[in-house]
């Protein structure tokens, strides 16, 4: 038994913070228990027990991010990822270093969509076979995409595999691709329903799949156990997502009315990943980006709120995803700032803000219920944070406040990682040194 004794509980269910000590028994939380005085409790046999004195620190999940792309090392742009990122050992490699930098930023869950070839199915089952030190992982394979494309626009080829993406071109293809996927271990399959055309009319991304192909993705992965997710920037792509039954939608951006009512009768996850959106906003300047750009970006966050507010009300789940891995979003910098968005655009309280980027942000593990709370019986995956987190959440932004991860109850070596450089032809340019907030970078 492990007792974490003296620190400020914050339990990620939106309850108000309580001085008490969390008694953990092997991998999971068996009791939470209010502090009296300096007595642990009469029901706990302290003398038995590991004692870690938290005294003065704030204990809560540790976060989960449901949108990072561990294997794309920070590109800086399309052409980058797609015509750089060619070596699939070293793509593995680098991405079994760079996982760990979430665990030193507090990150003990995250969700790796789409990947360079097969590298997110591979690493999850290296940190789950205890190869490599990372978080609880859950992953996709190459996302799904139509001859039209994706957000990559004319550098996606009419057929075949490039970077993280599949073109599929005809249902015999999709179901396919599905089942390989699934056979591979895939946990999600990924889907980019909305793309960049030229001379698009659409407001956000044009749809790039028909409703029967979309239905035909989910009914395939869901008779093989496995979930379905979008990419959705586009009124019509979220509804017909919804219709088809996908299980989580990334950004749901640009939604109307009846998008907005098919996914709430669902009860779909939303996803809405602004902090790519948010660094490019408040930094863009700092890396050249045009004006135009960046308002376009702040408008994207700015237009969403009301309807993104209205899906919460009618009780659709809002979790946290950063879209971790470019270089407007390195990892182990801004996992924490999806939350700091829902406070100030969406007007969440850091309490409900914290909620959704612990446990509701299990959804995307397929572990809701079991991690991201500080509750009897889930599992103990915790951090300690020199800070009132519920007061700051920029607390989490110095990798130096997180002093302590817990995963399963084991605790996570923090020590600095080595330093790198690029290998031959690996990178075009990097800018993301230009934006980071910390200074400390374990």
């Amino acid at each position: 038994m492990t007792i974490l004794q003296g620190g400020l509980v914050l339990d990620g269910l939106g309850n108000a913070p309580q001085q008490a000590d969390v008694i953990l028994r092997g991998s999971r939380i068996e009791a939470v228990l209010e502090r009296s005085g300096a007595s642990i409790g009469p029901t706990i046999d302290a003398g038995s027990a590991t004692v870690i004195d938290v005294s003065g620190l704030t204990l809560m999940p540790g976060l989960i991010d449901a949108h990072c792309h561990i294997s794309f090392d920070e590109p800086s742009s399309n052409d980058e990822l797609f015509f750089h990122r060619t070596r699939e050992g070293l793509a593995a490699i680098i991405a079994a270093q760079n996982v760990q930098k979430l665990l030193r930023a507090g990150v003990t869950g995250f969700l790796d969509a789409d990947c360079l070839f097969e590298v997110g199915v591979d690493l999850r089952d290296a940190i789950e076979a205890g190869i490599v030190s990372g978080p609880r992982m859950s992953t996709g394979g190459n996302a799904l995409m139509t001859a039209a494309g994706g957000t990559a626009g004319r550098l996606i080829p009419d057929q075949g595999r490039i970077g993280y993406g599949k073109v599929v071109n005809s249902r015999d293809e999709i179901v396919t691709e599905v089942r390989r996927q699934i056979k591979q271990g895939v946990d999600w399959v990924k889907v980019h329903v909305t793309g960049l055309t030229p001379r698009s009319r659409v407001v956000g991304e044009q749809q790039v799949w028909h409703f029967d192909e979309l239905k035909l993705v989910v009914d395939t992965a869901h008779d093989l156990g496995a979930k379905v997710v979008g990419h959705c920037r586009g009124s019509s792509s979220i509804a017909d997502a919804a219709r088809a039954g996908f299980d989580m939608i990334l950004h749901a951006t640009f939604m109307d009315d009846v998008a907005l009512d098919a996914v709430a009768s669902r009860g779909i996850p939303i996803v809405p990943t602004f902090t790519f959106q948010a660094n490019l906003a408040d930094f863009g300047h700092q890396i050249g980006a045009s004006a135009v750009l960046i308002d376009n970006f702040r408008r994207e966050i700015d237009d969403s709120v009301a309807m993104l507010n209205k899906a919460r009300a009618a009780g659709v789940p809002l979790i946290c995803g950063t879209e971790s891995g470019f270089s407007m979003t390195p990892y182990g910098q801004w996992h924490y700032r999806e939350m700091e968005v829902f406070v100030k655009a969406l007007g969440f309280s850091a309490l409900d803000a914290i909620r959704a980027g612990t446990s509701e942000a299990a959804r995307a593990l397929g572990l809701y219920g079991q991690t991201g709370a500080i509750a009897p019986n889930y599992m103990a995956d915790i951090i300690a944070v020199n800070g009132a987190v519920h007061e700051d959440l920029t607390c989490l932004a110095l990798n130096s406040n997180i002093k302590q991860v817990l995963l399963g109850g084991k605790s996570v070596d923090l020590s600095p990682l080595p330093a790198r450089t690029d290998p031959p032809g690996w990178r075009v340019s990097h800018y993301g040194h230009k934006i980071l907030r910390q200074q400390d970078v374990r």
